[in-house]
């Protein structure tokens, strides 16, 4: 199961969420990490995805 965590973020005017969760690497088997900063509406999105 991916490990998430998400932090806020204010910018000026924006909001914006930076999401990171951990996925595992088909290759290796080995787990990295995935970051990214959006808008909170895309976070759930953003977590599932695979």
């Amino acid at each position: 199961m991916a490990k998430k965590s998400v932090a806020s973020l204010q910018t000026g005017s924006k909001r914006l969420t930076k999401a990171i969760k951990m996925v595992k690497s088909p290759k290796t088997g080995a787990y990295m990490f995935v970051e990214a900063i959006m808008s909170p509406e895309k976070v759930s999105d953003f977590i599932n995805k695979k």
